[in-house]
């Protein structure tokens, strides 16, 4: 799941609002029923590429006009929250995948069945179709996906230490010796996560891969968080820390991949979206820079390192043009490719549509070519990470806090213990047994 950094509020309302301000939601214009739409603040250029989708479907038909609006990560659950309060929540907005069964579980946003036609499903990917439903129903029409870690590193600084450039490290006992080999006054061998809050979400796949298992019961029923095989999570970051190969303090946060394009970083460990700032903000460092899979702990490259997060769009509940709201929805993304392969190509094919017609599209354009490393995170990342968990965040956040534990050097049994009791108490006080995927 993908954190976006703090960013400047910027509200963009675009075409056919003029002779409509003032006028409640949903009140038509000119005969015109009108919508709005919150976006989450990306990057400059996702950003323009939405207003750019908005102003392209109120001039395609003339039955609704679409408001925009872009609000930042840091201030959109407490926007969202007044707005519902208040009855003026937006009718469409994004969402990641994880949220969507917890939001169609308590009613904030609705089912997508009846609204968009079935024709329009075809050709999702089956796993990203298992994240977007609740009780058999698709509450969300995917986007895109984007895996959470991907191991970015220096060609050069490789062959400066007499590792091979070609050979990434394929274990993490590989990754800390070439951390240590790596690590100079003035070069991180490692940079990843290092806060609670990163380490709870940007470890899931890490921690599928070392216990094969999330640290709850596929039915929210039971904590799993004191499994033995997690204590090797746990002592690589103790390790990483401890031994000077990471930073004491995080060069930035997990999903900026600025460290790397400063030359700060030999290793990174940040998300497919890093692609798209080293090739737009520091094109002269790409040819110096590899990717791989993050290393498994056995070696075995085929288990999951990465669980697959990404954006949907979802019609709140409270809508009071639901129809308008999916119609929008499934112009944009169930439509015609053009408009995704030219967010696709804005992104620099740093992320990836779980639709085969706009996947298709996509390798076919000549400036795909342009990510010499999207090749590799799809075959190497994609193809064998996991969806993103749905449960509570507050789960993620206690196993995340453990980690930050260990990494300070406190004991790794004590941490899962307490882990473990925080889940176990969040199970009980919220009557998560039976609610999960596998009940």
């Amino acid at each position: 799941m993908r954190r976006q950094l703090t960013a400047i509020l910027l509200i963009g309302v675009l075409a056919g609002c003029g002779s409509g301000a003032g006028k409640a939601p949903g009140a038509a214009q000119g005969g015109r029923t009108e919508i709005t739409l919150w976006q989450q603040k990306f990057t400059d250029q996702e950003d323009a590429w939405y207003k750019k989708a908005v102003a392209a479907f109120n001039k395609a038909q003339d039955k609704i006009v679409l408001k925009h609006q872009i609000v930042p990560a840091d201030v959109w659950d407490q926007k969202m929250k007044a707005a519902q309060a208040a009855g003026k929540a937006p009718d469409v907005y994004t969402l990641n995948y994880n949220k969507v069964p917890g939001f169609a579980r308590t009613g904030q946003i609705q089912s997508l069945e009846r609204l968009i036609p079935a024709d329009k499903w075809t050709g999702l990917q089956e796993s990203v179709v298992g994240s977007i439903q609740y009780k058999g129903q698709k509450y969300a029409y995917p986007m895109l996906v984007e895996p959470s870690a991907v191991l970015f590193y220096r060609k050069d600084l490789f062959a400066q230490a007499g590792l091979d450039p070609n050979r990434p490290p394929a274990t993490w006992a590989e990754l800390i010796d070439y951390g240590k080999r790596l690590t100079t006054k003035e070069v991180s061998g490692v940079v990843t996560a290092g806060t609670a809050v990163d380490m709870a979400w940007s470890t899931w796949g890490l921690q599928w891969n070392a216990a094969g298992h999330l640290p709850i019961s596929d039915d929210w029923s039971a904590s799993q968080a004191t499994d033995p095989k997690y204590r090797q999570l746990l002592q690589v970051y103790q390790t990483l820390y401890q031994q000077g190969i990471m930073p004491k303090q995080p060069l930035a946060p997990y999903a900026d991949a600025n460290p790397m394009g400063q030359g700060k970083a030999a290793m990174m460990v940040c998300g497919s979206w890093a692609a798209g700032v080293l090739l737009s903000d520091y094109p002269k460092m790409v040819p110096n820079i590899g990717a791989a899979a993050l290393p498994s702990f056995d070696g075995d490259p085929a288990k999951p390192t990465a669980t697959l997060g990404g954006w949907t769009l979802v019609v709140d509940a409270k809508s009071k043009n639901p129809q308008a709201a999916a119609d929008f929805v499934a112009w944009l993304l169930a439509g015609d490719t053009t408009l995704l392969v030219d967010f696709f190509k804005t992104t620099k094919f740093s992320k990836y549509s779980p639709r085969a017609a706009v996947a298709d599209a996509v390798k076919n354009d000549p400036a795909a070519a342009e990510n010499p490393w999207a090749k590799t995170i799809e075959e190497q990342v994609v193809a064998h990470a996991k969806p993103e968990p749905t449960y509570d965040w507050a789960i993620s956040l206690a196993f995340g806090k453990a980690i930050e534990k260990a990494l300070q050097g406190k004991d790794i049994d004590a941490a899962l213990k307490a882990a473990d009791a925080e889940i176990k108490d969040f199970i009980a006080k919220n009557d998560l047994a039976g609610q999960g995927s596998g009940s």
